[in-house]
């Protein structure tokens, strides 16, 4: 799984604890958007800050599953389609 910053948007408290739990290999922002399924992290504010990309459903999931484990809330699991280009949008629940 690839991950990226976005330029300019203040991390979350929690990304310490994300970026140590998760196996994700740091690549520029549209490196990330280019793998099959994304993930955006929200910030204390509200701004996705934080792209993770997945090739495979099983890397998505484990990406989930990690990101649950620490008490995220993913706003589009009820959801159908992609908001901002990503397929899930974690924040802090």
């Amino acid at each position: 799984m690839k991950t990226a910053l976005l330029d300019g948007i203040t991390p979350a408290k929690i990304d310490t604890h994300i970026i140590g739990n998760l196996l994700l290999d740091v690549a520029s922002a549209d490196e990330v958007r280019q793998e099959k399924m994304l993930i955006g992290v929200r910030n204390e504010t509200g701004d996705i800050y934080r792209l993770i990309g997945a090739a495979k459903a099983n890397s998505y999931t484990n990406a989930v599953e990690e990101l649950e484990d620490l008490g995220m809330v993913d706003e589009l699991k009820d959801s159908d389609g992609t908001e901002e280009g990503c397929d899930a949008i974690f924040s802090e629940g």
